[in-house]
């Protein structure tokens, strides 16, 4: 018989003995027994019906509380430990080097140029004697990936150990990484990322010159440019792999080449003249050097061509002190505007456009900054444009601005 149809059978009979009643608080601990011990053999049964309950691993695991120091000194020695192992799963310099002589011993005739070449039997031969670490580089994939236009079906033995290299190197820079997640979820946070920077630098020659006491803004600096760029909706922390896979941390450690060209550090903005550049126009600006930047001060910014209209939007859009902009709001800034061309550039401008946050922009929106422009070209005795050819530009035009596809359509 059903278990519910016994307890409410039971449930439903009265007591009719009365020397034997029960008082109501003996009725519900009675009720509760009967229904712990149905309800357990019917979970039990349906349990036992389906063994693959017994063999579903366990996929999630808390993370311990701040609180729990046991539990959290046992998690960081593990992933530290965990760490060590895949480090020493990466070939080393005296690996790289028997590879290449491998390599070059096995080349496959003819050469072009001075280009050795190797096919694909001896490819696997090299992967035989290599040792196991190498065994994952020596793949039909990885063969037919870097396999272009050879007649004899050969490829490149430079391309494929710059190959090798390259993955040495990102699963280097991973582990290195990982070393300062310190939540271990596979991101940085905002302080995460700047430990790395700041006991970077000294490993950097290209920043030798910097004095001690302009660390913290270089390193300010130089996060800012990641956390723009590669956290789009400001949750405060990076995925390790998205820093990996962009080319802002190849543009910082290419600070290591002692002979950079100075056209190359110019344009890079890590580079200590780029730093020095930024901050020195942030202290130009600030007149009162109070540290931070007015409408006023910023005004000045540039060519000092800026409309109020558009220095209106920016103070209420970006974050702001008391009226007033600081370091960090002002490298948005300028990294919004000294890359116009990026996504995430065209999404902070987009939102300072967007006056009424419809997600797009109206003929009210653009005539509201247009007139504004207007006025300032007559001031400096320029003929204004027409906004109708403005208008008419504009309605031939739909701009996708990062990965949420905004469009600027005209309504």
């Amino acid at each position: 018989m059903d278990w519910k149809e016994v307890l409410r059978r039971r449930l439903a009979t009265p007591n009719t003995d009365p020397n034997n009643q029960k008082s109501e608080q003996e009725l519900k601990d009675e009720e509760m027994d009967l229904f712990t011990k149905y309800y357990s053999e019917w979970k039990g049964g349906r349990k036992n019906t389906n063994e693959l309950y017994k063999t579903i691993p366990r996929f999630y695991y808390r993370l311990p509380a701040e609180d729990e120091v046991l539990l959290q000194k046992l998690r960081e020695e593990s992933r530290a430990v965990f760490l060590q192992r895949k480090s020493r799963e990466l070939l080393d310099n005296e690996e790289l080097q028997n590879l290449w002589f491998l390599l070059d011993k096995h080349q496959t005739p003819p050469m072009i140029g001075e280009e050795a070449m190797i096919n694909y039997e001896n490819f696997l031969k090299v992967g035989e004697k290599a040792g196991p670490k190498c065994k994952q580089f020596f793949t039909a994939k990885v063969f037919a990936k870097l396999l272009h236009t050879d007649s004899y079906g050969r490829i490149s033995i430079m391309q494929f150990f710059n190959y090798v290299m390259r993955k040495v190197w990102l699963h280097q820079t991973r582990i290195g990484l990982s070393l300062y997640d310190v939540a271990g979820q596979g991101y940085l946070r905002e302080s995460d990322l700047e430990n790395y920077i700041l006991e970077l630098i000294p490993t950097l020659p290209q920043l030798d010159g910097l004095e001690k006491s302009f660390y913290s803004f270089y390193v300010c600096t130089a996060v800012r440019k990641f956390f723009f760029f590669l956290d789009p909706l400001r949750t405060g922390k990076i995925k390790i792999q998205d820093i990996l896979a962009c080319s802002f941390l190849d543009d910082l450690l290419e600070l290591r080449d002692e002979e950079l060209s100075k056209e190359s550090q110019e344009t890079n903005w890590f580079s200590a003249p780029s730093a020095l550049r930024v901050y020195g126009q942030y202290l130009n600006l600030d007149k009162d050097h109070n540290g931070m930047l007015s409408k006023e001060e910023l005004s000045r910014y540039g060519t000092a061509t800026m409309t109020n209209v558009f220095l209106d939007r920016v103070f209420q859009e970006c974050l702001t002190y008391d009226g007033e902009m600081d370091y960090k709001t002002y490298l948005d800034f300028v990294l919004a505007l000294e890359n116009r061309k990026e996504p995430a550039a065209l999404q902070y401008i987009f939102k300072l456009l967007d006056i009424e946050n419809k997600g797009y922009l109206n003929v009210f929106s653009l005539n509201y900054f247009f007139r504004a422009i207007q006025e300032l070209m007559k001031i400096h005795g320029q003929d204004p444009v027409s906004f109708q050819d403005v208008k008419v530009n504009f309605s031939f035009n739909v701009y996708n601005i990062t990965s949420k596809h905004y469009c600027v359509n005209i309504r």
